[in-house]
């Protein structure tokens, strides 16, 4: 992943950084307002190493910032950056890509507005032409 973080598309630099499950995972939880290790840990099921190195790439990568909360012992959390928040869209996209490609019918984890209470159904728009992105074809342009 690291190969990753010097390419010049920024698709691949931002996968460098948070491109595995548990990163994102991690980062939907902390969207949904967890910010202790063990309550990460609680949610996820995921192994204490992982999610020791998880935090620290996170952290490193300035999506999280880690603040001490109590001294004796020392206990720390994990709290959005700007950067962080800035990440919610993305889960959202994939999410609503899952929903539409992964669903199968099954039970589904759904997302509502906290003040209105309606489900978000994520749209992803271009905010110069407006258009829905996914709907018109692309050019990639590669630097010289």
């Amino acid at each position: 992943m690291e190969k990753l973080s010097d390419q010049p598309c920024l698709i691949a630099r931002s996968l460098a950084l948070v491109g595995d499950a548990w990163s994102m995972l991690i980062m939907r939880d902390a969207h949904a307002g967890l910010t202790r290790f063990d309550d990460f840990r609680k949610s996820l099921g995921i192994a204490p190493t992982i999610l020791t190195r998880r935090l620290a790439a996170l952290t490193e990568d300035g999506l999280l910032e880690k603040r001490r909360y109590l001294e004796r012992p020392p206990r720390d959390e994990y709290v959005l950056t700007a950067a962080g928040q800035d990440f919610l869209p993305v889960l959202f996209a994939i999410g609503a890509w899952g929903r539409k490609h992964r669903g199968g019918g099954a039970e589904v984890t759904r997302f509502f507005d906290a003040e209105t209470g309606t489900e978000i159904d994520p749209v992803t728009i271009d905010r110069a032409t407006g258009a829905e992105i996914g709907t018109r074809p692309i050019r990639i342009d590669e630097p010289e």
